[in-house]
């Protein structure tokens, strides 16, 4: 019984947790007594001591109101137990895979609280449900990462999005956010749709929701006919349904913008390919930037939990590895070539981000231990990249910088953050030896090991052009001419830069099996790098 309820802690501890912060916010917010306090900083570090317990304190006022909320929360989870035994063991399932993936989520959900502080003071925005609006949807991909049915993926799925819309649309006076949780609710809605549609016939043509009961079904029996189209109709849409939510590409390409602030394509556009105009750069640079930074990670780290799940159970792994190897492949292409026409920084992130999605999924592509091994590497290392790059975007909120451009001013105003900034965009961008260029090693020599030669070949060539196309925000922070000047907020979020700094630093020598191996494959791919960004470079300017 005490091993359940450690199994089920962390979900029950965040739900009743966001329940107390909510009924917090709402009793002294609304106190005539308090004279209707704004309560965001106070509700933002409850929301960081429920997310990280044991790290996230100051001082023996904040350490007992954390043992307190701990004691409470643990008292109202207690009577839960017995309906957990039976819920658990048949809908959820626990492992490293499980561990590993759900502490990932809540550091990262830490990082997004974090950096809530100064942006909430930056927009003039005091709405505490905003803060609280992220540990719920934390709750629901906890859940999600541990799902062993379909059932409950799909169940586990929804509440998240409904989060998700409302975060999106948050700055209800801007117009950007309006239309970004617009795009989000219609498109999130019809992917759901999907999703479900492919679960229901998956069971139409099985009669089983269970991983288990599937894998022994579609593995262990031939299966022909109308059931065998059933089982292959599912499956692909229930892919779609999940590259719609990693916004993988094709399914990233809905809808445009109508609005008369967005200038008509131009011929020089043709960079976008099919993909005229693409929903998720538009709600990531729509969206406030925390809200963006989540965006970018939390909903990546549940699905390829889940995806990684089905494929190490063999359920219909072999199926859903051809899917990712064709999208893969897509992927990697348009989210380089569309970075390099960017002009604005958080697009850019944006169109950076939807290819690392793509780098990421070659470890689906490979069907192997291996690939999955690789897999998570690439998560981990993408997830800390991603926020500190928002996290460094978010402090320079206080200026307004919105356009590649200015930057210019950063390295004369504040050279030290300018070197966090630019180490954080080398390993970002793949420059070795640092942690995005390990993750790009593992993922393309799994590729290699299991012969998808293509595959790998196709991820080194955009790992040139992308190190040329977000190469140009280091470049121009240090080499750029300034345009404005650039105040840095004094935030909380500093030491966590600085340890995403270090996290880059300490992936030098992750090669251990060999490690001369690694070093000479580095100077390697760097020269080849090097060549091919002078290359492009030139192309471009001609």
């Amino acid at each position: 019984m005490f091993n359940l309820f450690l199994a089920v802690s962390p979900e029950i501890f965040l739900m009743f947790a966001t329940f107390i912060l909510l009924i917090h916010g709402v009793v002294f917010s609304t106190s005539k007594k308090y004279d209707y306090p704004p309560l965001v900083s106070n509700v933002g570090w409850l929301g960081l001591l429920t997310t990280c317990r044991e790290t996230c304190t100051r001082g023996s006022g904040r350490a007992f109101l954390r043992y307190l909320i701990t004691l409470l929360l643990l008292a109202a989870g207690a009577p839960l137990l017995t309906i957990a035994y039976v819920f658990w063991n048949n809908l959820f399932r626990r492992d490293n895979l499980t561990y590993f993936c759900q502490i990932l989520l809540l550091c990262c959900t830490a990082g997004t609280i974090s950096m809530c502080f100064d942006s909430s003071e930056q927009e003039r925005f005091d709405a505490f449900e905003f803060i609280v609006l992220i540990p719920l949807p934390t709750r629901s991909m906890l859940f999600m990462i541990s799902a062993y049915d379909s059932i409950a993926m799909y169940l586990a799925i929804e509440p998240q999005s409904l989060c998700f819309y409302v975060i999106a649309a948050s700055k209800r006076k801007s117009e950007f956010s309006t239309e970004a949780g617009s795009k989000y609710f219609i498109l999130g809605a019809f992917s759901s749709g999907i999703l479900l549609f492919g679960c229901s016939m998956i069971y139409g043509s099985t009669g089983a929701t269970h991983f288990d009961q599937l894998a022994k079904i579609l593995t262990g029996y031939e299966i022909t006919g109308a059931q065998s189209s059933g089982i292959f109709l599912g499956i692909l849409f229930l892919a779609v349904g999940f590259l719609f939510k990693i916004t993988a590409v094709p399914f990233r390409a809905a809808v445009g913008r109508t609005d008369a602030y967005r200038k008509p394509p131009s011929p020089s556009d043709s960079i976008y390919l099919f993909t005229l105009y693409m929903w998720a750069p538009d709600i990531y640079e729509g969206s406030p930037t925390p809200v963006t930074a989540f965006l970018s990670i939390a909903p990546k780290i549940s699905i390829f939990a889940n995806i990684s799940r089905l494929s190490i159970y063999g359920s219909y792994g072999a199926t859903l590895q051809q899917i990712f190897f064709f999208c893969s492949i897509a992927s990697m292409i348009l989210g380089a070539l569309a970075a390099m026409a960017q002009t604005k920084v958080k697009r850019l992130l944006a169109h950076s981000s939807i290819g690392h999605v793509g780098y990421i999924r070659t470890g689906f592509s490979c069907g192997t231990i291996e690939g999955i091994q690789s897999l998570l590497i690439g998560i981990f290392i993408y997830a800390s990249m991603t926020i500190a790059a928002f996290a460094i975007v978010s402090a320079l909120r206080q200026t307004r910088v919105k356009y590649i451009a200015d930057l210019g001013a950063l390295a004369k105003m504040n050279p030290i953050f300018a070197i966090t900034f630019s180490m954080t965009m080398f390993s970002y961008i793949g420059i070795p030896p640092l942690a995005g260029f390990c993750s790009k090693f593992y993922l393309f020599f799994a590729a290699l090991g299991c012969g998808a030669y293509f595959l790998a070949l196709v991820g080194v060539v955009t790992s040139v052009i992308s190190r040329w196309a977000a190469g140009r925000l280091p470049r121009v922070s240090k080499f750029g001419g300034p345009k404005t000047v650039l105040l840095v907020t004094t935030s909380n979020d500093f030491l966590f830069h600085y340890f995403i700094l270090s996290i880059s630093l300490s992936f030098v020598l992750s090669y251990s099996s060999n490690g001369t191996q690694f070093i000479s494959c580095c100077s390697i791919i760097d020269k080849v790098q090097r060549k091919g960004g002078l290359l492009i470079k030139n192309l471009f300017q001609c």
